[in-house]
């Protein structure tokens, strides 16, 4: 399935619903969508509900976001991950760095 996204805008975040698969010919677009939704919001909630497919490209965007919100005070996490997609992100140890913040802890990991 051919990769797309929205960005819809919630009260505390940029919700960035992915669709499709996120392997190396969507990383542009996907690196595109991360930083315009960070540089809109303090916190971008990735979700992958609809993502039949990730590669290490698709985790290499997800991860430089990740640093990048990071070192400017943001947060990106990612929720949704089912599957194929959850079993990649538990195996290369990014499920734990990119889990959604919890009450107690906020942001940090």
């Amino acid at each position: 399935m051919p990769f797309r996204f929205s960005a819809e805008p919630q009260s505390d975040c940029i919700v960035l619903r992915l669709f499709g698969d996120c392997d190396l010919s969507s990383l542009p677009e996907l690196q595109q969508a991360i930083s315009s939704s960070l540089a809109d919001a303090a916190a971008v909630q990735i979700d992958l509900s609809a993502v039949g497919f990730l590669d290490s490209s698709g985790i290499h965007a997800m991860v430089t976001g990740y640093r990048h919100a990071e070192q400017h005070g943001r947060a990106l996490y990612v929720t949704g991950a089912s599957g194929m997609v959850s079993h990649v992100l538990k195996l290369t140890g990014v499920a734990e760095l990119l889990a959604p913040p919890t009450p107690e802890h906020g942001h940090e990991h």
